[in-house]
């Protein structure tokens, strides 16, 4: 059994979880241009089930930018291989904080 699946063969909501904020730290990473750590994740909602051999694509887009916080809306979707249809696994919202080699935080800039 895949270590990211229980025995139905579908993924656990911690690994796809991870996923998600995986996505979400490379937008904030991405902006900030410094190591984000991520220190919240809310409203996380399952909608549907990943199974094992699925394909995972994951979406991320700011929210909110604070002084050295970026909030972060993120959507998984699932797709059976075989077929077309893509269907919203999970979403959430995570919120990331920049910081500098010392781990202390920074200032981000400003969305455009």
């Amino acid at each position: 059994m895949p270590t990211e699946g229980n025995p139905y063969g579908v993924a656990f909501g911690g690994w796809l979880m991870a996923q998600m904020a995986q996505a979400g730290g490379a937008l904030a990473a991405q902006h900030s241009k410094h190591q984000s750590v991520v220190v919240g994740a809310n409203d996380v909602r399952f909608g549907h089930p990943v199974e094992i051999g699925d394909e995972l694509s994951v979406y991320a887009e700011f929210s909110k930018i604070g002084r050295s916080s970026m909030t972060v809306d993120v959507e998984a979707f699932r797709r059976d291989r075989h077929e077309d249809e893509m269907t919203k696994a999970a979403s959430g919202v995570y919120t990331f904080v920049a910081v500098d080699r010392d781990g202390k935080p920074v200032q981000v800039p400003a969305l455009d």
